[in-house]
């Protein structure tokens, strides 16, 4: 579908279950997921940007879609700041957009953010930063249930000397907190706080979570068993049942 709307130059809202991308004449402009900080608290706990300034520019130009211009109008940022931030953001927010997923993907045509116009980015270059994002994370420790599940430090210590970036993640590492919750806690995009997630992972320097077992599939054909079946048929059922378990 993204390639489709990117070759017909469409303009709206792309929304799949972990996210939303936002497109401006097929290319992407903005991108949320809630597994991602947003552009606001990047701004904001990098001390480049005061929580007031931010609600002000958003009261005051996000009815009309000039976010971004407002901040860079008012001296609170200069163009080039915006930019980064705002491409980290994009990026980090359509790394979990654009990931496997089990749920409906809709457009919503004509659909514009608030933020406004700050760069634009093709589509085919989001996939592909996307893809080599995930194969990043794969090759650091192939075991994506850390990416969601609490981050909980390991009782041995880790196998190789952490960097002071880690050792902020490790901080936080209380057992309840998820890559995300410390991802937001330190104003980092998430994807760089699973990167360290993972690196510590294979250091032994956190826990990975066990994937549950495999529960065994049933055969198709007990669902036709009726309740007047008689006493060999019912027989076999529970011999096959547990054969199967």
């Amino acid at each position: 579908m993204l390639l489709r709307l990117a070759a017909e130059r469409a303009t709206g809202a792309l929304l799949r279950d972990r996210g939303t991308l936002y497109l401006a004449d097929g290319q992407v402009v903005h991108a949320e997921s809630p597994s991602s900080p947003g552009l606001e608290v990047l701004l904001t706990a990098s001390g480049r940007l005061r929580p007031e300034g931010w609600r002000e520019a958003v009261d005051r130009a996000g009815a009309k879609g000039l976010v971004g211009r407002f901040l860079i109008d008012s001296g609170q940022l200069a163009g080039g700041e915006l930019e980064l931030c705002h491409l980290s953001a994009l990026h980090d927010a359509a790394f979990f957009v654009l990931g496997p997923s089990s749920g409906p993907t809709r457009f919503r045509y004509g659909v514009v953010h608030w933020m406004g116009p700050v760069h634009a980015v093709p589509t085919d270059r989001v996939e592909r930063e996307a893809a080599r994002r995930r194969e990043l994370l794969d090759r650091l420790w192939p075991y994506d249930s850390v990416d969601s599940a609490p981050v909980v430090r390991a009782d041995r210590g880790p196998a190789s000397p952490v960097t002071p970036r880690q050792r902020s993640v490790m901080a936080l590492a209380d057992g309840t907190k998820t890559p995300q919750d410390i991802a937001r806690a330190l104003g980092r995009p998430a994807f760089h706080t699973l990167v360290d997630i993972r690196r510590l992972a294979a250091a032994g320097a956190v826990e990975t979570p066990r994937a549950p077992a495999p529960v065994p599939s049933v055969p198709a054909w007990v669902a036709d068993v009726g309740a007047d079946q008689d006493v060999a048929l019912l027989i076999r059922l529970r011999d096959a049942l547990e054969a199967a378990l």
